[in-house]
């Protein structure tokens, strides 16, 4: 911006939803040893909008218990971080966003 000062702009990478959850956890061992929990959960923007499906990451061992106490349509609580994860596919390199899970809890509400 002409004219203007540069301020210090803090930036952040949180995520907080709430939603339902999709489908069954998928629970993986990876090449390394370390288990991973995925779900998925659906977000509604708002009465007559479409909704969001978000795959969710659960790396720790507090938030894989917390995933497999959970189960399909659950409403949940979620806060963590956007993430961006690259792997291969018989197609080639590919791509996708998640969040990483830092706190996972039923909604109650």
């Amino acid at each position: 911006m002409s004219g203007s000062t540069t301020e210090a702009i803090e930036e952040t990478n949180e995520v907080a939803l709430t939603g339902r959850l999709s489908g069954e956890a998928s629970i993986r061992e990876l090449p390394s040893g370390d288990e991973l929990v995925t779900w998925r959960v659906v977000v509604a923007r708002g009465e007559g909008e479409p909704v969001d499906t978000i795959d969710l990451a659960c790396w720790t061992a507090g938030t894989r218990r917390a995933a497999r106490r959970l189960a399909d349509g659950d409403r949940v609580r979620v806060e963590g971080s956007l993430r961006r994860r690259f792997f291969r596919t018989p197609a080639g390199a590919a791509s996708r966003y998640e969040v990483e899970v830092r706190r996972l809890v039923r909604d109650r509400r």
